[in-house]
């Protein structure tokens, strides 16, 4: 079981993630702002589901191999931080715009928000980073079995980033239009979650194999 420590500085770094801007994110704030927070809301479950469908394959063995093959996790960890530069770079780079930005998406039913969800929430690379390259780093063998640290750790994951992106989805509208309204307030935001991702890749570079 790992220690609090542990799971504290994981859940500190799944929250950093929900906040960064990325696929899902963008899709659940555009569906809101398009279709109202209900839409987005149940866009969210299909996202939630993705999550759940990335635990159990991370706990059923992929970060176990993954901590075995030493080669294999530096590729995924590398890979995982050159793609955490590539999205601060798209938030911070001339002409780039806020995940708040206004995007027009056509109405959907219940059944295709959901499914719409899952499907972006499994094709989001920043979902296999933080299961590949960064859940990993927080697993000690020392602290017992690794199913069970991958199940609390996959657990705690979910848990902040359906809380997080839940609040977002419910005022992306108000958020949307103060950015809008206060274009100062957009570029702070965009060069905020710019340094957040830009620090994570770093952390990723730096962080030696456990």
């Amino acid at each position: 079981m790992p220690d609090l420590t542990h799971i504290a500085a994981f859940a500190l770094v799944a929250l950093g993630m929900v906040l960064t801007p990325g696929p899902n994110m963008i899709y659940l704030i555009s569906r809101s702002i398009c279709q109202g927070p209900v839409a987005g809301l149940i866009s969210l479950g299909g996202v939630a589901l993705g999550f759940v469908f990335y635990m159990l394959s991370a706990a059923s063995g992929i970060t176990v191999l993954v901590m075995a093959v030493p080669l294999a996790y530096d590729v995924l960890r590398l890979a995982g931080a050159l793609y955490l530069l590539y999205l601060a770079w798209n938030a911070v780079r001339p002409g780039g715009h806020s995940p708040f930005a206004v995007r027009q998406l056509p109405k959907d039913g219940p059944k295709k928000l959901f499914l719409m969800g899952l499907f972006t929430s499994l094709l989001n690379p920043k979902v296999a980073v933080l299961y590949l390259s960064l859940l990993p780093q927080f697993i000690d063998p020392a602290r017992g079995e690794v199913l069970l640290q991958s199940l609390v750790f996959g657990a705690t994951q979910i848990a902040i980033s359906v809380t997080g992106n839940a609040v977002i989805a419910m005022s992306a509208g108000a958020i949307a239009l103060f950015l809008a309204r206060r274009p100062f307030w957009a570029t702070v935001q965009r060069w905020l979650m710019g340094t957040v991702l830009a620090g994570l890749a770093a952390r990723m570079v730096l962080e030696g194999r456990r």
